[in-house]
C-alpha cells in the first residue's frame, strides 16, 4: 500500500493541470494514467483531426503556445507534443500504464486499486476524461449483420472502410467532419441529423473563438445559465479546425453530395426509420446561432471596437421539401454505420455513492464529496470548462479548494 495526499487519475490536459497547480501550491500527489501521457489523444481519435480552437487559445498553467502559427490549429500529433513537452516541463509525477480498477472509501480517505499497486490518499481527482466511451443507442443490436458498426473511437481514416455507402449517424462537430472527410474519399454518404449547432468559422474578420472569448461568452459560469444539465449536454459546435473552411454546417455538406436525414429514431427489419422534423430542428440551429451572433454583436457595439467588418447573417439551412424518412440498411447500399452520437465517461471503477440517477456524477463545480473531486467535464465550472484553455482555471481553484480543505475531510 502506497500513500499520498493526492491521486489524480488520468493524464490528459485536466489530468496534468491539476499537476501543475498542485506542485505550484507544494501538495504531494501522484498521476496515474492507464496509458501514457495524452493517451486518448493518441490511441482515440482520427487521423485527420485539428483542434476546434486556435492555436493561441491552447493555454495551460505554466505554459501557452508560443510557436509561428497562432491562427492556425493543432493536429493530434502537435498537440500531444505540446501535452508531453508540458508534462516533462512541469515534472508531473506520471506512472505510464496503471490502470485504476477500483476506488472505494476508507477511514483515512480513498483507497485506489490499480493493475499494478494499491494506494491510500486523502484526496481524490478524477479527470479521466468525458469521452471515454462512446455512447451507441440499443437499436444499434438491430442493424444487419452484413454491416461494419464504427465509434469515433475506432474510426481513423476512410482508407479503413470497405467500399459502400457510409451512413453518420450524429451532426454536432464530429459527425459533420466524418461526413466531409469520408465523402471526398469518395464515398456515398447519408447524414443523420439530430440537434446540432451550426456557426461560422470566422465572424466579422475574426475567429469565431476570439468573439466568445473576448465578449465573455466562454466565462459563462454555472450560476449564470437557467438550466445547467441541459445546457451540459448540449452537442458540440459544428467547426472545424481549418481557417479557410468558413462553414461545416449540413449546407456545406450538401452541396459536397451528402444526403442529409433527421434523426434517426430506429431500426425494424433492417430499415432505418428517421424523424420527420428535420426542417424544425435545422430551423432552431439557426434560430440558436443568429441568437449567438447578435450577442456578440450587441458586445461589439458597448465595447467600441475600433474599425471591424459589419455584422452578418448567413442564409438558412436549405432543407429538401419531402426528407427522406426510412432506409433499407439491408439492399447493399451500405457497408459501414458510425456512430457519431456522443460519448460518455468511464466511471465504472469509482464504488462510491457519488451518481446521479441517469448515472452520472453529481458534483457542484466539480466538488463531489469531501475529498473527492472532477476536472474536464462539459460546462464544469463555466461555459469553456472542458476546452484546452478552459481546464487550468477550473484546476487552479479546485487545488486551491483542496489546499483549504485538508486535513478538516468529513468522517
Amino acid at each position: 500500500m502506497k500513500r499520498v495526499s493526492t491521486v489524480i487519475v488520468g493524464a490528459g490536459q485536466a489530468g496534468l493541470a491539476m499537476s501543475r497547480c498542485l506542485s505550484d501550491r507544494s501538495v504531494a500527489h501522484v498521476v496515474l494514467e492507464r496509458g501514457e501521457v495524452a493517451n486518448s489523444w493518441k490511441a482515440e481519435r482520427w487521423d485527420s483531426l485539428r483542434l476546434l480552437t486556435p492555436n493561441w487559445q491552447s493555454r495551460l498553467p505554466g505554459q501557452h503556445y508560443d510557436g509561428p502559427d497562432p491562427d492556425g490549429f493543432m493536429t493530434v500529433p502537435e498537440l500531444v507534443a505540446f501535452l508531453e513537452t508540458y508534462a516533462r516541463a512541469s515534472r508531473a509525477p506520471v506512472e505510464e500504464r496503471v490502470r485504476v480498477t477500483s476506488v472505494t472509501a476508507d477511514p483515512d480517505g480513498y483507497r485506489v486499486a490499480t493493475n499494478r499497486s494499491e494506494w491510500l490518499c486523502d484526496t481524490l481527482v478524477i479527470a479521466s476524461g468525458a469521452c471515454n466511451i462512446a455512447s451507441t443507442p440499443a437499436f444499434a443490436a438491430d442493424l444487419p449483420a452484413h454491416l461494419t458498426q464504427l465509434s469515433p473511437l475506432d474510426y481513423r481514416s476512410p482508407a479503413q472502410l470497405a467500399p459502400g455507402g457510409v451512413l453518420i449517424v450524429g451532426a454536432s462537430a464530429t459527425g459533420v467532419q466524418l461526413a466531409s472527410e469520408i465523402r471526398m474519399a469518395g464515398h456515398d454518404v447519408v447524414l443523420s441529423a439530430g440537434e446540432h449547432i451550426r456557426l461560422p468559422r470566422h465572424y466579422r474578420g475574426r475567429d469565431i473563438q476570439w468573439w466568445m472569448e473576448a465578449s465573455g461568452v466562454h466565462a459563462t459560469a454555472i450560476a449564470d445559465v437557467d438550466n445547467i444539465e441541459r445546457v451540459r449536454r448540449l452537442p458540440s459546435l459544428q467547426l472545424t479546425g481549418w481557417r479557410d473552411v468558413q462553414f461545416t454546417d449540413l449546407n456545406a455538406l450538401q452541396d459536397r453530395g451528402v444526403e442529409i436525414v433527421g434523426r434517426m429514431a430506429g431500426v425494424r427489419q433492417g430499415v432505418a426509420a428517421f424523424s420527420g422534423a428535420l426542417a424544425n430542428t435545422c430551423a432552431l440551429s439557426d434560430l440558436k446561432m443568429n441568437r449567438l451572433l447578435a450577442t456578440l454583436d450587441a458586445w461589439a457595439e458597448t465595447a467600441g471596437l475600433g474599425d471591424i467588418p459589419p455584422p452578418e447573417r448567413f442564409g438558412p439551412t436549405h432543407v429538401s421539401a419531402a426528407p427522406r424518412l426510412s432506409l433499407d440498411l439491408g439492399s447493399g447500399r451500405f457497408s459501414t454505420v458510425i456512430w457519431a452520437t456522443g460519448f460518455r465517461p468511464d466511471h465504472s471503477w469509482l464504488h462510491l455513492p457519488v451518481f446521479e440517477r441517469k448515472g452520472r456524477l453529481a458534483h457542484d463545480g466539480g466538488i463531489i464529496a469531501p475529498g473527492l473531486y472532477a476536472l474536464g467535464l462539459p460546462f464544469m465550472r463555466r461555459r469553456n470548462s472542458a476546452l484546452l484553455d478552459g481546464v487550468g482555471s477550473d484546476a487552479g481553484l479546485l487545488a486551491d479548494h483542496i489546499v483549504q480543505t485538508r486535513g478538516r475531510r468529513a468522517a
